[in-house]
């Protein structure tokens, strides 16, 4: 078996200007000079982003109320006052659920969530109701929709609301800031 070299491909500079052959570039006065603008910034999407879809949410994640039944969450760092004040921060937006099932609360729950951290809400007030319609006097979405709170990432903290706020048929979320 013999090897053949092959001849060496021309340098590319010569390459281009013969496939050029007889262009004439053009007069120095005839060209356009675009200004230079760099693009606008879109947000993209975090992998929490992702993380908020319905399917990421468990009905299957049990919710402890803890010690005598309170309802309060936070996530690790969040300071004990910020859970203090959550009651009295100014509510920027609400989500009513109560007489809702269960697949539907929470397709609008993330809905809502992911509505707030588009808009950069951060305290939210949603209400599940009390109970007091359903067979058993309990309400079914309080401790789902706890359970679902504390499944998603932007959430920081909640608490149940204050009596003028919904109290137990009610729960104030605190949201992460929007980067």
């Amino acid at each position: 078996m013999t090897h053949r070299k092959r001849p060496a491909p021309p340098p590319p500079d010569e390459t281009f200007r013969s496939a050029l052959g007889g262009v004439t570039p053009l007069p120095a006065g005839n060209k356009v000079e675009h200004p230079r603008t760099r693009p606008s910034p879109r947000p993209r999407l975090r992998t929490e982003d992702h993380a908020a879809s319905d399917d990421a949410l468990s009905d299957h994640v049990a919710w402890d109320a803890g010690r005598e039944g309170s309802f309060v969450y936070a996530r690790p760092g969040v300071r004990a006052q910020a859970l203090r004040q959550l009651r009295r921060q100014r509510v920027e937006d609400e989500l009513d659920l109560h007489g809702l099932t269960v697949a539907d609360a929470r397709a609008l729950l993330v809905r809502f969530l992911d509505h707030c951290r588009r808009n950069g809400l951060r305290h939210v007030r949603i209400i599940h109701g009390k109970g007091l319609r359903s067979p058993n006097g309990e309400s079914v979405l309080k401790a789902k929709v706890a359970s679902w709170l504390a499944q998603r990432e932007d959430v920081l903290a909640f608490r149940e609301a204050s009596a003028s706020g919904g109290g137990s048929g009610a729960v104030v979320v605190l949201l992460k800031a929007a980067r």
